[in-house]
Order: C-alpha cells, then structure tokens, then sequence
C-alpha cells in the first residue's frame, strides 16, 4: 500500500493525503462508527471530542479485532451533523493522527455535512476501509 500526495492536486487542508494505491488483497469495510460503546451508551452526549474519542477508539478495536493497525487503513469518510464542528475535528486529527499514524502518513479522508445521524445526540460518524 502507498499514501501520497500528487503534486497535480496540491496540498491537502488537513491531516490527509489525496491518495492511496493498493495491490488487490483483502479489504476490511467498517461500517460508520458512532460515540456508542461496548454497553450501548452514547459517550459524550453534546461533547464533539469526547464523541470523536471514543468513535476512533471503536475504528481501533475493530481493526484490532481483524488482526489490523491504525497502518492499514486505506480511507475514511467522515459525517458531520454541524458545520461548527469542522474546526474541532480538525483539531482532533492534530492532536491525535500522529499519536495514530505514527510515520506521518495519513490516509485520505472525505468530509460530507450531513443533517443529522441516526440518532439526534450523535455528532460524528466515521467509517473506514483498510487493507490486510
């Protein structure tokens, strides 16, 4: 697998490259991860990091589950319920990419603003597509 950035598109506005190239193989689709944990409870009701916390915690538990790392991921496709919260997501990534993809590299993500998930106290949605 190789994440780059062509130079045709120019850089990219946040923790993110333009794109990634892999050889047929296997593939790991996670569905859209949401604040919910393994109790069924809503984490951070009303709290955009607490939300995006746990909602990376949940991507990382289901890569772990299939024997992957935070290196195998190929794409994200992130839902954002407010447009106020771009800001904060942006920050989430600073703060925690790197700790996440430890040589610098970060794999594509397309951000939509959505009008609500499926339940109201949901903030973020993230789902993800990796290579084994």
């Amino acid at each position: 697998m190789t994440i780059y950035n062509p130079k045709s598109l120019g850089t990219p506005m946040g923790q993110y490259s333009q794109v990634t190239r892999v050889k047929a193989g296997e593939f790991l689709f996670i569905a859209g991860q949401l604040s919910g944990n393994a109790n069924d409870e809503i984490v951070g009701e009303g709290d955009f990091e607490a939300q995006a916390t746990q909602v990376f915690a949940n991507i990382h538990a289901a890569l772990t589950d299939a024997g992957a790392g935070w290196e195998n991921v190929v794409q994200f496709t992130t839902y954002l319920v407010h447009s106020q919260d771009i800001p904060n997501f942006m920050d989430f990534r600073l703060k925690n990419f790197p700790q996440f993809f430890t040589n610098g590299i970060y794999p594509p993500n397309t951000l939509l603003m959505i009008d609500r998930l499926v339940k109201e106290p949901f903030l973020i949605e993230v789902q993800t597509v990796a290579a084994l």
